[in-house]
């Protein structure tokens, strides 16, 4: 069984989808759309703009989203059984098995990036790779640490990324290396997505997703709170929307694919990131990217 997936904020680069456009002209309607769609020149930004430019939520997130569709659009041999994406991922991935059309899938996300930007506004913060450490021990981590800070990207067996205020998020680094972890930094970052600090930016996103039409899925969207394969429209909807506050539970769902008869993972967007993850979590499986 075939499964496709698709990366989220942190794959950008420079340059990201000038070659796709360049060389289809499916990928060039989808591109000139979206500029019509997020009214200012996301083409510019992608193709010329720097990794500064790259970096602001609201730019990353559709950039992101925009290079993995029009790269599954325009795949000939896009036939997934199951489909996943990671946090902002889900929502190309929802794209892909056919749940909402690319130009409200586009809107939702732009307005999602500026909601989680607004709310790391409003609330200083960031989030932090700890490498070396097991899930329980990591989550450990988090409730001994003074503050506002959770476990928020299970990403394969060794590597956790933690959410949370900047103070907390300080002081659990330093207990995950007390525990024995072999990295435990901050990244770079403009808040702590997937946790509690994200509420501002969950209730406005719950409101955009409620007045979007989301159809019945061409095959099962294994979501990230829950791991779980999902086909009900409505079921999808409050799962997108819890997102935002609850952690991505990457490596469970992963798991639960190949235990579901995935053999085959196919990524789906800007860099090798979950492909490389993928390696981590299972090495029976096939893995590409395209």
């Amino acid at each position: 069984m075939n499964a496709y997936v698709f990366p989220g904020q942190g794959s950008q680069f420079p340059g990201m989808g000038k070659e796709l456009y360049e060389g289809s002209e499916k990928a060039r309607e989808l591109f000139d759309a979206a500029n019509d769609i997020l009214g200012f020149d996301i083409k510019r930004i992608m193709f010329e703009g720097t990794k500064e430019e790259l970096k602001e939520t609201k730019v990353t997130q559709p950039a992101i989203f925009l290079h993995s569709v029009a790269l599954a659009l325009t795949t000939e041999e896009l036939k997934p059984d199951m489909v996943a994406g990671h946090s902002l991922g889900e929502f190309s991935a929802l794209v892909a098995n056919k749940t909402l059309n690319f130009e409200d899938a586009l809107r939702l996300v732009a307005q999602r990036a500026m909601a989680m930007q607004k709310a790391c506004e409003q609330n200083p913060s960031t989030m932090a790779a700890v490498l070396g450490l097991s899930d329980e021990q990591v989550e450990e981590v988090c409730e001994k640490a003074n503050g506002v800070v959770v476990a928020a990207n299970y990403n394969c067996p060794g590597q956790l990324v933690i959410s949370g205020a900047n103070e907390a998020i300080e002081h659990a680094c330093v207990l995950a290396k007390e525990a024995g972890a072999k990295r435990a930094l901050p990244l770079p970052v403009g808040g702590a997505f997937h946790s509690p600090l994200m509420e501002p930016a969950r209730e406005e996103l719950a409101k955009a997703i409620a007045a979007t039409t989301f159809n019945t899925p061409i095959c099962p969207v294994y979501q990230n709170v829950d791991a779980k394969p999902h086909t009900d429209p409505e079921e999808i909807k409050a799962n997108l929307i819890a997102q935002l506050t609850a952690p991505v539970r990457w490596t469970q769902s992963v798991q639960n694919m190949v235990a579901d008869g995935a053999t085959k993972f196919t990524e789906c967007g800007p860099g090798k990131v979950l492909k490389g993850l993928i390696m981590k979590i299972d090495r029976s499986v096939e893995t590409d990217a395209v």
